[in-house]
């Protein structure tokens, strides 16, 4: 299982943060807006655990969707303890 991370930077908007949170990991507003806070105060927050084929379509699709938007929001993954 792999875990995926959203990555603060000084450009994407905590709002378009939150819309990637609801709409590509199915996050309620108040689940999304606690992992924003945490990316946006520790410089990294966890979206979700998945399999690997799953995390890597969903960074793949983040970053697909930030691009489209003009932002630099940077997503990981990395296996799961």
């Amino acid at each position: 299982m792999y875990r995926v991370l959203l990555h603060n930077d000084n450009y994407t908007t905590m709002e378009f943060v939150v819309e990637i949170l609801v709409h590509i990991f199915h996050k309620t507003i108040e689940d999304a807006t606690r992992i924003m806070l945490n990316v946006h105060e520790k410089g990294i927050g966890v979206c979700g655990v998945y399999t690997f084929e799953v995390a890597e379509t969903k960074v793949d699709t983040v970053h697909s969707i930030a691009r489209e938007h003009g932002y630099p929001l940077k997503c990981s993954m990395e296996e799961d303890d």
